[in-house]
């Protein structure tokens, strides 16, 4: 199985995982360069995964249903704007087979209300996670839709993954996402070694994910917010209770503002 990340619009990736002659496609937000690599590649697009409703995510599957008739499937608690297109809804813990690869649907609501995740233990080398806005690399998604505490425990599953899980997230937040952990974090040393790596793939014009549970484990402070150094930071910056969801709220508050 190949993985390649498609940038596309201003700061998201396409997720493209081909066999070499079938693809699926994750979060379309523009059909074109998914198109584009399709006929560069000579693949066929046997299947589009939606993790949620925002146009940056499925904007292009409509063009690229019409170009290509690849299944679409899609979170039932979403409202996508996909009403002439044959989607097949997916909820959470349901388990379906495309690309010859077992999926497993995981609801993750908190950046919108019907929000899921897809993982796979079955590509060789290491499990695969799809998770649109959920997780970043240092971070997670505004929480638009849900609840703290609901963006709190979504991670919670997340983080529960194997920790060769790669992570494939949609957008190149991270030096962003980095360098308000160090804020948070700033004795954190395998974070500190992390920025640097990725401010040199950057540089080199390369893409700084995907990452792994395991490395966001170590740095990320979303999946960190129990940790006593990051309680510290949040109840100092913010004057928050100890209440872990309270904490959380604070942190994802402190990063809306920086």
């Amino acid at each position: 199985m190949n993985l390649l990340p498609l940038p596309a619009l201003s700061d998201n990736y396409i997720w493209l995982l081909h066999d070499g002659n079938n693809a699926l496609v994750i979060d379309p937000g523009d059909a074109a360069p998914v198109l584009h690599a399709l006929a560069h590649l000579g693949l066929r697009a046997a299947g589009i995964f939606i993790t949620h409703h925002h146009a940056d995510h499925c904007g292009g599957v409509p063009a690229l249903h019409r170009a290509t008739g690849a299944a679409v499937y899609a979170p039932a608690a979403e409202r996508l704007p996909l009403q002439e297109l044959p989607v097949q809804s997916v909820h959470d813990g349901d388990a379906f087979e495309a690309l010859g690869l077992r999926w497993r649907a995981l609801a993750v609501p908190g950046h919108t209300a019907g929000h899921v995740a897809y993982f796979t233990d079955e590509v060789q080398g290491a499990p695969l996670l799809f998770c649109g806005d959920a997780l970043f690399s240092g971070g997670c998604g505004r929480i638009f839709e849900g609840t703290p505490a609901q963006m709190l425990a979504s991670l919670d599953a997340l983080a529960a993954l194997p920790a060769a899980t790669r992570v494939c997230a949609a957008h190149e937040y991270t030096l962003a996402n980095l360098r308000f952990a160090r804020l948070v974090e700033p004795d954190n040393a395998a974070l500190a070694q992390h920025l640097v790596h990725c401010e040199r793939l950057r540089a080199a014009g390369q893409p700084t994910l995907p990452s792994t549970i395991g490395q966001e484990l170590a740095i990320n402070p979303f999946l960190r917010s129990r940790t006593a150094a990051v309680v510290r930071a949040v109840q100092a910056a913010s004057g928050c209770g100890a209440d872990e969801v309270a904490v959380f709220a604070a942190l994802r508050e402190w990063k809306n503002r920086t």
